[in-house]
């Protein structure tokens, strides 16, 4: 499983890193999403799909390879 942040609809809320800080961090300099992980191993594809889910813009996107 891969994801990515579309950041220019990101608002940085930072629900994401509080529900996956293994695959998600906040820019330093903008205070939005950024991806630490792009490709998820298996132990931590709920975690990261419980943040995608709780994103309030909808800014994070989920693929399967």
């Amino acid at each position: 499983m891969k994801v990515e942040v579309m950041p220019e609809v990101c608002q940085g809320h930072g629900r994401c890193q509080e529900r996956c800080p293994e695959v998600f961090g906040t820019d330093a300099i903008e205070g939005k999403c950024m991806i630490l992980m792009p490709e998820v191993p298996p132990e931590l594809e709920h975690k990261a799909r419980l943040a995608v889910k709780n994103c309030p813009e909808g800014a994070l996107v989920i693929s399967s390879d």
